[in-house]
């Protein structure tokens, strides 16, 4: 990574170690038992495949599935992974940052003392989200080192045992159907991204504009950064400022960023909403018990636990993460009644038929724009 006197703009290592010193410990299982764990997850990865494929239709039959690894992990593992695609997703952006800061004045003084406070911030909300996340698929994976990643430049599927058997128990839900139904939903993200080649370039373009209109300075990002984080921290009221509502994301974002926030909310909620759809539309036929697993998760989704937790989720803009979900499985649901899955599916076509924010919201425009523009082709030809 680029620095200045051995200074990088994050310490990476740092954050690692701090993350996975402050996360909680999982819950007690026994050796015997924790390989069972991590076998069946395998199991019902390579099951979901199937179950996803022949639900969505987006891949045809017979084409070889893009090799994307399926990692079990401990939340250590988790932590591991996501630094490694923090640091490639942001490194251009560091990069501009760390030019920038070389030729203001302190600036090596600032990157000795900044990378490691920014590491040490970084590894307390990984900590956080590290004893939350059931699965992931993690879109922008380096390989590397304990972490292999797909030969092809493509993702992998993560799936944190502790977080899985630790919600399990507190549903007091069936182990083999709830580890089934959570796989179905991460396969169909990886789903997603393999049958649709131009989606992550067209995902990580999005992302690297905004993080390019980003604030260049660091110490203000810094500054803005842990304002923010007092609001919450220290107890002042959101409304001082006049950011009520509003998320860590939100408080530091320029105007510019909005535009290309709200097409990555859009995508967002759509395959977020997509993979909840599919998860409960294969489930009645491979998971019994998948309307109470549903009633219950949902119910959790919406509980939080405490007020801490409750901050922290909105500082870190997890409650707009789960009206992605609400509001993306509610587009998918009524398109799929309107025009059916093969007409839903037109929305893989290229970036131009992704919904935009405000289709999310109203489906029958998205199905008035694309279905509309589709006929009108079909009839000229």
């Amino acid at each position: 990574m680029t620095s200045i006197g051995g200074a990088e703009m994050v310490d990476w290592n740092l954050a690692v170690a701090t993350a996975t010193r402050l996360v909680r410990p999982g819950p007690e299982v026994s050796r015997d038992e924790a390989r069972a764990v991590v076998a069946e997850l395998r199991r019902h990865a390579r099951t979901s495949e199937r179950h996803v494929r022949e639900f969505t239709r987006m891949m045809p039959e017979g084409v070889a599935v893009p090799d994307t690894p399926v990692l079990v992990v401990d939340r250590a593992g988790w932590v591991k992974a996501n630094v490694a695609g923090f640091r490639e997703l942001l490194g251009p952006l560091l990069g501009r940052m760390q030019d920038r800061r070389s030729n203001s004045p302190g600036g090596a003084v600032f990157g000795a003392v900044g990378g490691k406070v920014t590491g040490v911030e970084l590894g307390m909300l990984l900590s956080f989200l590290a004893s939350r996340v059931l699965g992931q698929y993690e879109t922008f994976a380096p390989a590397g080192g304990d972490l292999p990643g797909s030969a092809a430049g493509g993702g992998r599927l993560l799936l944190v045992a502790p977080n899985i058997v630790q919600v399990e128990r507190e549903l007091d839900v069936r182990p083999h159907d709830f580890r089934l139904w959570v796989c179905l939903h991460e396969e169909t993200h990886r789903t997603q991204f393999s049958a649709v080649p131009w989606l992550r370039d067209h995902l990580e373009g999005e992302i690297q504009t905004f993080l390019g209109a980003t604030e260049m300075d660091p110490a203000t990002i810094l500054e803005r950064l842990r304002e923010a984080a007092q609001s919450f921290v220290g107890g002042r009221p959101d409304t001082e400022h006049g950011d009520e509502g509003r998320s860590l994301v939100d408080l530091i974002q320029t105007p510019e960023q909005r535009e290309v926030l709200g097409r990555l909310t859009a995508v967002m909620s759509l395959l977020e909403g997509h993979a909840d759809f599919v998860m409960d539309g294969v489930g009645p036929e491979v998971v019994p018990s998948v309307t109470e697993i549903r009633e219950k998760f949902q119910q959790r989704r919406a509980s939080g636990a405490g007020r801490l937790d409750a901050a922290l989720r909105k500082l870190l803009g997890l409650d707009a993460k789960l009206r992605q979900y609400r509001d993306g499985e509610r587009f998918v649901r009524a398109v799929v009644g309107q025009v059916g899955m093969d007409g839903f599916n037109r929305v893989w076509t290229s970036p131009n038929t992704l919904p935009t924010k405000a289709e999310i919201a109203s489906p029958a425009d998205w199905v008035a724009r694309v279905h509309r523009k589709g006929s009108e082709q079909s009839e000229g030809e």
